[in-house]
């Protein structure tokens, strides 16, 4: 049996301040959706951080990374990083991983975090998704 074959789905769902998390290993499509402000951010992103770890992907197949955090605070920027790092590492060892970074149009600093993505992690397919919200 393969790593990627033997690690499960990780559905984590949404709270008032965790956003749902959706890592499907063997589909390689990875989701965070909702607001990220836990009071410990390291103890809610380290498992997720681990289980990306031992992870080994099939580099032909497209890993999927999608964001939509309509908040985030900066303890959460730091993990959401140290994310962003193992997929940006990845995509430097072959793999193709597109991150689409989904945010509210009318929020400049989620839109200028997005934009400084594709520069800081230069090995991912970075694309901005605006949306309309109310």
């Amino acid at each position: 049996m393969t790593k990627e074959s033997s690690m499960q789905t990780i559905h984590l769902t949404a709270t008032e301040c965790t956003p749902a998390v959706e890592f499907d290993f063997a589909a390689q499509r990875f989701s965070l959706r909702g607001e990220s402000w836990p009071e410990n951010a390291a103890a809610f992103y380290r498992p997720l951080q681990s289980a990306l770890e031992s992870w080994q992907p099939q580099a032909s197949q497209l890993t999927e990374v999608n964001i939509d955090l309509s908040y985030f605070n900066s303890s959460s920027t730091k993990m959401l990083f140290g994310l962003f790092d193992q997929f940006n590492r990845l995509a430097q060892n072959g793999c193709e991983i597109a991150l689409n970074w989904f945010y509210d149009a009318e929020d400049d600093v989620s839109e200028e975090f997005g934009e400084e993505l594709s520069l800081d992690f230069t090995a991912l397919t970075v694309t901005l998704h605006a949306e309309q919200r109310q």
